[in-house]
């Protein structure tokens, strides 16, 4: 009797520590971009094999926009962006006295995708994909031939990014010339698996989001090679056309922001050090174009030195290029 009593005691108490210990657990929570969300994922996951899971990160996927409204209400720690932070972003962080590192961590080549079966298409200029997904183009361009009369009198099926995804505001800039001015009938959503599905079962269909998921779903999916309008060269995403500027105007710098009040957080602080020492391997691994070096350790720099806010001004920036983003960043 005394030895069950005394092993009931001793499970009891085992409990008891494991819920304490689980009440002390350490979490880094991080929301936002879809497009981001490959890399920090993939940094979480080695951080927390590194740290033997004793830090725990959550890495979730509101889109950009809904990203940032959860950082600016002091709910996570670290926020994934596809663009910068907008003004009216800033000014909420600012009223909830939230300041932040802004740290560009890779280039994306946002690709529109086709179905493979379709046999038609073989570019895009700009012109013809505003013709598709301007707001004009509501309830009226629903055949191919409406845009372009060489293409075949069938239905334009549209996926793309939803309203609080940043690939929706850089890709409606770019391509309609202004952010978030976009037709609404079209199947949106912030999960991009969710448009890689939908593309890839409709041989009509045409959608975009962050390179990383053409990539890993290459064999359900084209890559639509999108005419340069300076060059008038029909352009495929790659690391190559990235590096080389050549892809445009699609190619983007993508981020993560990082709380200051969290990088008083040992755990935090140490999370980020980690995704800048080994952000450039794990951004290539999940296909998106790594930066120089330079730009990973001045990361670290502006971290150390608090320097706040963000070298964009609250305005996305349409087509800026690697070597011009590092010249913007060696100066801030």
């Amino acid at each position: 009797m005394q030895y069950s009593k005394l092993v009931s005691a001793l499970a009891v108490a085992g409990v008891a520590m494991l819920g304490a210990q689980a009440a002390h657990a350490q979490v880094i929570k991080i929301d936002g971009s879809s497009t981001v969300y490959p890399i920090t994922e993939a940094v979480a996951e080695e951080f927390q094999k590194a740290k033997k899971n004793v830090v725990k990160v959550t890495v979730g996927i509101s889109g950009t926009g809904g990203g940032f409204k959860k950082f600016c209400r002091d709910e996570t720690d670290i926020s994934n962006a596809s663009r910068p932070i907008t003004k009216s972003e800033m000014e909420a962080c600012k009223a909830a006295g939230v300041d932040y590192v802004e740290m560009p961590v890779a280039f994306d080549a946002l690709t529109v995708v086709i179905n493979p079966k379709n046999s038609f298409l073989k570019q895009a200029t700009v012109a013809e994909l505003k013709a598709i997904w301007e707001p004009a183009a509501q309830g009226k361009i629903t055949k191919w031939n409406q845009v372009n009369p060489t293409w075949p009198d069938a239905p334009i099926k549209l996926f793309g990014a939803g309203a609080d995804s940043g690939t929706f505001e850089y890709f409606t800039e770019a391509i309609v010339g202004k952010a978030k001015s976009s037709r609404g009938d079209y199947t949106a959503s912030e999960d991009d698996n969710v448009l890689v599905q939908g593309v890839s079962r409709d041989v009509n269909a045409i959608g975009y989001f962050g390179y990383a998921y053409y990539a890993e779903n290459k064999g359900r999916l084209k890559a639509l090679p999108i005419v340069n309008p300076k060059t008038n060269a029909a352009v495929e995403p790659a690391e190559e056309s990235v590096i080389k500027a050549t892809y445009q105007p699609l190619s983007r710098p993508i981020f993560i922001y990082v709380k200051a009040k969290s990088l008083d957080k040992p755990e935090v602080k140490e999370f980020v050090e980690f995704y800048m020492k080994n952000g450039a391997q794990l951004t290539k691994e999940v296909k998106y174009v790594p930066l120089p070096a330079s730009a990973y350790t001045g990361n670290v720099e502006h971290m150390k030195k608090k320097k706040f806010g963000t070298v964009f001004g609250g305005q996305n920036e349409i087509g800026i290029t690697i070597e011009e983003l590092m010249k913007r960043e060696s100066k801030s």
